[in-house]
Formats: C-alpha cells, sequence, structure tokens
C-alpha cells in the first residue's frame, strides 16, 4: 500500500507559501474535512486528491507518495 509522504506534501507547500491547512486546502481544491484528516495523518488521500495536490504544486505523485515498509518487502524485485 501507497501512503502519503505528509512531510514532503508541507515541505512543497511552503515553497509555495501555503503554510496552513486552510492554504493547502483552498490551493489543491480539496475538501476541507478532507484536507484536514489527510493532513493530520488520519486519513491516507484518494488517487483524485493526489492527483490534485501534484498538479496544484507542480510535483508528481510519485514525489508524494511512498510505498509502506511492510509492502515493500513483499514487491518482487
Amino acid at each position: 500500500m501507497y501512503r502519503l509522504r505528509v512531510d514532503r506534501l508541507w515541505a512543497i507547500a511552503r515553497q509555495h507559501g501555503d503554510t496552513t491547512r486552510h492554504a493547502i486546502y483552498k490551493r489543491t481544491g480539496i475538501p476541507e474535512s478532507s484536507a484536514y484528516r489527510i493532513l493530520s495523518g488520519e486519513s491516507q488521500p484518494g488517487l483524485n486528491s493526489v492527483l490534485r495536490m501534484a498538479a496544484a504544486y507542480g510535483t508528481t505523485v510519485e514525489e508524494l507518495m511512498e510505498l509502506d515498509a511492510d509492502d515493500a518487502e513483499s514487491v518482487p524485485a
């Protein structure tokens, strides 16, 4: 399972002047309640939300996501 790298999203958002959850949800268009849960680590974003974040900040999905350590062990080389 892939997980959002919340720390990376915050770093990229800060580079664009977004220092609050409010600013991130406004820029990305993700519903406010979803953005708060995602950014606090309470939930993982769906593909649509990740695509919106990547597009809003001019980055890639790969930059924002990482493979869970538990799942990485089971992925064939």
